[in-house]
């Protein structure tokens, strides 16, 4: 009798649950669809140097004692880099600078028409150069960790690979890939008998934020559909629908590519392969990656549906240093560096890599 009672308590516990959370899910989605977008990149920071599409941002020290080694971090130029520091509770940068690190972060604006001249010569050679050069001056230090994202990994590659004598104390890369004919859908839509970039280069100039994130959807058609519904069945968790719109803010935020830049990857890196092939050539150099010798921590994703662990396994095979690492994570492409994942992941992993080879 009393196990029966509790059985049906139990049952009205679970229906009042249920009650309550839909009420708040139809409380909740309306105040999504009234109330303005959620800020973001909100940890204390200042701009020590703007050129052209480029900005620096350093960012206030929160810890007592900074390693002597300051962190450089390179964003990909299709989105920005406040998904370093997405929210205040799951702020990768504010990890860094919590653990005591010098964090300074690329970040881009969208180039204007008169700048799709910019090529992968300025983005991995000029704009890394000055801005190792800010940090050195600011810091007052002559190493500096250079880590970067994505295509930021790839341009951080590119300039250790082309300049061995730069005062790069680690290189530092998260889902970056090297062989580009193993990111299939992307080499599929952009084989060269059927994509024109010249033609499109020469006719547009920069290619719009909307061709690039079309091609981002089509590597999984249903993804949008998929998060919305999670949304709807998480509309009742206020914390869950906050972090989802900061996330979806970020990854609906890209930048249109500079249109020489947008050339030379399609035809450098998608069609000729030229970074896994050690044929690329930037600022008169040839970037063999087996001339990267310093310490170097590549971390990938085992659910990456953008970087393919295929297409990013070359990096740490190639390069010529001794001290390299290379770790896999659960999580995609985004989650691996953002959010609750990566926080109980990648950050702790990095930061005891780091911690060492920061003095």
């Amino acid at each position: 009798m009393a196990e029966a009672s509790r059985s049906t308590a139990d049952a009205g516990a679970g229906i009042a649950r249920l009650v309550e959370r839909t009420i708040q899910r139809n409380i909740k989605g309306l105040e999504y669809f009234a109330s303005a977008a959620p800020p973001v990149g909100l940890t204390a920071k200042e701009v020590i140097y703007k050129r052209g599409t480029l900005n620096l941002y350093h960012y206030k020290p929160r810890a007592e004692e900074i390693y002597r080694v300051p962190i450089l971090m390179v964003m990909a130029t299709t989105n920005r880099g406040y998904v370093f520091d997405i929210a205040e509770d799951h702020s990768f940068v504010r990890f860094l600078l919590d653990a005591g690190y010098d964090v300074f972060v690329m970040d881009w604006d969208a180039p204007r028409p008169e700048e799709k001249s910019l090529s992968l010569d300025d983005y991995a050679n000029r704009f890394i150069d000055d801005c190792l050069s800010r940090v050195r001056e600011t810091t007052g230090e002559e190493d500096v960790t250079l880590a970067g994202y994505c295509m930021g990994g790839v341009l951080s590659t590119v300039y250790a690979a082309t300049h061995p004598e730069a005062p790069i104390k680690n290189l530092v890369c998260f889902t970056t890939p090297i062989d580009f004919s193993r990111m299939e859908l992307f080499a599929h839509m952009a084989q060269r008998r059927y994509f024109d970039v010249d033609r499109l280069v020469d006719t547009i100039g920069n290619a719009t934020p909307e061709l690039l994130l079309t091609s981002f959807d089509m590597l999984r058609p249903s993804g949008r559909v998929a998060g919305q519904r999670m949304l709807w069945d998480n509309m009742w968790n206020g914390d869950f629908v906050e972090f989802h719109r900061k996330m979806e803010r970020w990854s609906n935020d890209m930048l249109p590519l500079a249109g020489e830049y947008f050339r030379d990857t399609v035809k450098k890196l998608m069609w000729d392969n030229q970074l896994l092939e050690g044929t690329l050539e930037v600022g008169g150099r040839t970037a063999d990656i087996g001339n990267i010798t310093v310490p170097l921590f590549h971390a990938v994703a085992l659910h990456d549906h953008i970087v393919p662990y295929e297409a990013s396994k070359h990096l740490v095979a190639l390069a010529g240093s001794e001290d390299k690492t290379e770790i896999t994570l659960k999580g995609g492409h985004i989650s691996l560096i953002a959010g609750p994942n990566a926080a109980r992941r990648l950050w702790p992993t990095l930061d005891e890599w780091l911690a060492e080879r920061s003095v």
